[in-house]
């Protein structure tokens, strides 16, 4: 069955943004599938770690930002490209895959962060 790449795109933006400004439970229920593999080191399988990760993130975190730089689909993935603003001016760059089931529910994550350089040998922006 061929993905709806526009609507996976939006899903795992919504996702991401619903979970990530403190409603992780309402991201699982609207957006994830009946399994959830996760590759992130510090989150395990399964939707309540990541519902109890987003909630200790928020309660500790309150007023961190996110920016959605880009989306990018192919097939049953979808990358999303974010600038993350933290308490105290902490800048991070991410990289977040998501798989899509045939429902177009998430079913798998990885993910990749860093700080953003105060300068970089290129001059080049991480965005």
């Amino acid at each position: 069955m061929p993905h709806d790449l526009e609507a996976n795109k939006r899903n795992a933006i919504d996702f991401y943004r619903t979970a990530y400004l403190g409603e992780p439970q309402k991201a699982v229920g609207l957006y994830v599938g009946k399994e959830y593999i996760q590759h992130n080191p510090l989150v395990d399988d399964g939707p309540q770690p990541f519902i109890d990760y987003f909630t200790q993130m928020q309660q500790q975190y309150p007023n961190k930002q996110i920016e959605f730089v880009r989306a990018v689909a192919q097939d049953d993935l979808v990358a999303v490209h974010t600038h993350q603003t933290w308490p105290g001016d902490e800048q991070y760059v991410t990289m977040d895959y998501f798989r899509f089931d045939d429902n177009g529910k998430i079913v798998e994550h990885w993910d990749a962060i860093q700080l953003v350089p105060k300068e970089t040998k290129s001059g080049n922006p991480m965005y």
